[in-house]
């Protein structure tokens, strides 16, 4: 009976160990077709992706390169100079410093300040009640010297002065009517009407009313010799002085009505009504910015090719006025040891008054002028640097392909460049989009309508700097 159930339990031990080597196969088995299912999705998945690499690559090879839009210019021969710039002074063309010449109380004076007045307008007046009482007792003395003048050249006895000047006129008559009836007396004797006897008594009237006449004017000049020269030099000097002492307080009466001498605006206010003005102390500032002098110091070199008549450009950097245009007026003849600099004034009409005296302005003139240069915009060349004289530009051919082209260039503008070598005139050339722009590329050039919608040509593009600022 022991043998029976000792069988039975090997029995069981075969089973379960086959059954375990079955389970081990099985997994074995799962293992092995998860990994070739692996593998071979990986293989698909490469071969894929290799499939379409090379789709790729041939497309690429047989795919057409798509042609870069550009913006395009002529190379044009016209008329170029080289701008200098300098930061100069607002003056206005008349300033006056309007002052008191006498000393006195502000009577009546406006608030001025920032105003216009005319040329020859008051604008303060100052008190005069002292000079105008001078002025009165002046007039009384000038009238008692002149009397006392009178006085002394005609005599002191007036009756004796007018019996004189009587007996001088019955002279004169009485030899104009003796002269008379002498003539008569004559005609009468030539036909034979009267006495040779008459007419001798009547010539002999005639004689004796002349002898008369004379001794009257002689009288008359000896009477007015007797009179001492000194005294009557001293009457006229001090008639003179009193007409100078009256002349000296209407000069300062004129003086308390206070004028402007020109037309302008008041700038500057220094005293106003009720105050005391002292004589020489000034009380406003008048300046007239109808026409305004920019006074800009230019470096020597520069202003060796600038000349009085010069077209010069301003524009104002403290107001938000418009650039303008003046004609340089003067060049100084002295320079400035210190900053080598010379003087140029560029005058230019303010009649808006967007100019302000005393503010800054920059002043830029056209210098070194050349006719017939290969001109192109600015922004057509590129510069590895801002002071190279050399640069690159992207010329287009027929078959609008791009050619970099190497130039040389002389003046230089904020907007135009002149070429010395590399172009003739006439050329295509890219003006915007050509920034690492590779040589040989086939462009599309813009249509003009585009092309004109564009008003700054020259200006800054994306990622690149403008040209005037490699300049900077």
């Amino acid at each position: 009976m022991n043998e029976e159930p000792n069988r039975i339990d090997d029995d069981e031990v075969n089973r379960l160990l086959l059954e375990q080597r079955r389970a081990r196969i099985v997994r074995q088995r799962n293992i092995v077709l998860v990994v070739a299912g692996v593998a071979l999705v990986v293989l698909v998945l490469a071969g894929l992706i290799i499939w379409r690499v090379r789709s790729s690559k041939k497309e690429a090879e047989t795919e057409v390169t798509p042609a870069v839009s550009v913006k395009v210019a002529k190379a044009e021969k016209e008329t170029i100079a080289a701008p200098v710039k300098a930061v100069g002074t607002i003056w206005p063309r008349e300033k006056a410093d309007v002052g008191a010449k006498i000393s006195a109380q502000i009577k009546s004076m406006a608030l001025l300040k920032n105003k216009l007045v005319r040329a020859g307008e008051v604008i303060a007046v100052l008190e005069s009640r002292d000079l105008q009482a001078q002025r009165a007792e002046a007039v009384a003395a000038l009238n008692e010297a002149r009397a006392n003048e009178r006085s002394l050249v005609t005599g002191t006895i007036p009756k004796t002065n007018a019996e004189d000047q009587k007996a001088l006129m019955d002279a004169r008559a009485k030899v104009n009517n003796t002269r008379a009836t002498y003539e008569r007396r004559r005609a009468l004797f030539e036909k034979g009407g009267i006495s040779k006897k008459d007419l001798e008594a009547s010539q002999l009237e005639l004689t004796t009313a002349e002898d008369e006449l004379r001794l009257q004017e002689q009288t008359i000049a000896l009477r007015a010799r007797s009179l001492n020269p000194n005294d009557r030099a001293l009457a006229a000097a001090r008639t003179a002085q009193a007409q100078q002492h009256l002349a000296t307080l209407d000069a300062q009466l004129s003086y308390a009505t206070i004028r402007s001498p020109i037309a302008g605006i008041v700038t500057d206010q220094f005293q106003y009504e009720g105050e005391f003005a002292s004589a020489g102390g000034k009380l406003v500032t008048i300046a007239d910015t109808s026409t305004v002098i920019v006074k800009a110091p230019f470096s020597d070199t520069a202003v060796a090719q600038v000349k009085t008549g010069d077209t010069a450009t301003v524009v104002p950097t403290d107001t938000s006025a418009e650039e303008m245009h003046g004609q340089v007026t003067l060049l100084s003849r002295a320079s400035d040891p210190a900053s080598r600099t010379v003087e140029v004034w560029v005058t230019l009409g303010n009649g808006d008054g967007k100019l302000r005296a005393n503010g800054a302005a920059q002043v830029t003139i056209a210098t070194n002028s050349k006719n017939d240069a290969v001109v192109v915009p600015a922004s057509a060349v590129t510069l590895d640097t801002s002071n190279a004289t050399e640069g690159t530009v992207m010329v287009v051919d027929d078959q609008n392909v791009a050619h970099e082209t190497t130039v040389t260039i002389g003046i230089r503008t904020p907007d135009k460049v002149e070429i010395v070598k590399g172009l003739n005139g006439g050329e295509t050339v890219v003006v915007q989009g050509n920034y690492a722009l590779p040589d040989g590329t086939k462009v599309e050039i813009a249509p003009e309508e585009e092309q004109k919608e564009d008003a700054t040509v020259g200006a800054a593009l994306p990622g690149r700097p403008s040209f005037e600022d490699q300049f900077q």
